[in-house]
């Protein structure tokens, strides 16, 4: 018997991943690192680290402002290089590139280069 409307909805989708419980609706690793692959990424700890944190920020806010969400990666990553660590993982902008990556919809205007996208 289903546990839960997500069984209901998407039998056989299994459990979700404990390491990314904020992951979205039909998310999976193989997911990510398929669209990575298209884009030319190879997916390390790191950029999971990035994946869980989007995640993460898009599960707690009604909406993304791309500014806001900038500040708040670069903050989190801060101990790492901060943005500059992050355009490394993601050369097309942690913003844009690392919410598709995520399964996220990036928020509007995050393909302006000055928030979050070189491409």
């Amino acid at each position: 018997m289903a546990e839960s409307m997500n069984d209901i909805m998407h039998p056989g989708s299994g459990s979700v991943d404990d390491l990314f419980a904020n992951a979205p609706q039909g998310w999976s690793r193989g997911n990510a690192e398929s669209v990575a692959s298209g884009e030319g990424l190879d997916l390390t700890d790191d950029h999971w680290d990035v994946v869980r944190a989007l995640q993460s920020y898009f599960s707690s806010h009604d909406s993304a402002k791309p500014r806001e969400l900038h500040d708040a990666l670069d903050e989190k990553f801060h101990e790492r290089g901060g943005i500059k660590f992050l355009y490394v993982l993601f050369p097309g902008g942690p913003i844009a590139q690392g919410c598709r990556v995520a399964g996220l919809e990036p928020p509007a205007g995050s393909a302006d280069a000055s928030f979050g996208s070189v491409q």
